[in-house]
């Protein structure tokens, strides 16, 4: 078992459990989306970009953008986010909470074609 392809896959199906676990909820409740587990999923997606730098195929290329896409929709979800609450000094809309879930819906579908590589990948893979 090589330890660099367990570790790479974990933070692969982490990224994307915890954006799941984000996206779960009505669209517009803000007390259904906890900003914590945003930031969580923006962490680890981050960390899941970082070691997917290495891989110089054509598989580890498409695997690079899938993650930079959902980064991308992470990240502008948390300034969204951020703007509504903090920029407006109120507590945040349901319009801009639905944005928020929108934006985290889209690294989602990301996320999960990333899984889906990993997995083809792996099933590929001979010995």
């Amino acid at each position: 078992m090589n330890p660099e392809k367990v570790v790479f896959g974990f933070f692969i199906l982490l990224a994307a459990t915890l954006n799941f676990g984000f996206c779960i909820g009505e669209i517009d409740n803000p007390v259904h989306h906890s900003p914590y587990e945003l930031f969580a999923a923006i962490v680890v997606n981050l960390i899941a970009t970082v070691l997917k730098f290495g891989d110089r195929t054509q598989m580890g290329a498409t695997q690079l953008a899938t993650s930079l896409v959902a980064d991308l929709g992470l990240i502008t979800a948390a300034i969204i986010w951020g703007v509504s609450t903090y920029g407006m000094s109120q507590e945040i809309t349901p319009h801009a909470m639905a944005a928020v879930v929108s934006f985290a819906s889209g690294a989602l579908f990301a996320n999960v074609t990333s899984v889906v590589l990993l997995v083809v990948e792996t099933v590929t893979l001979r010995r």
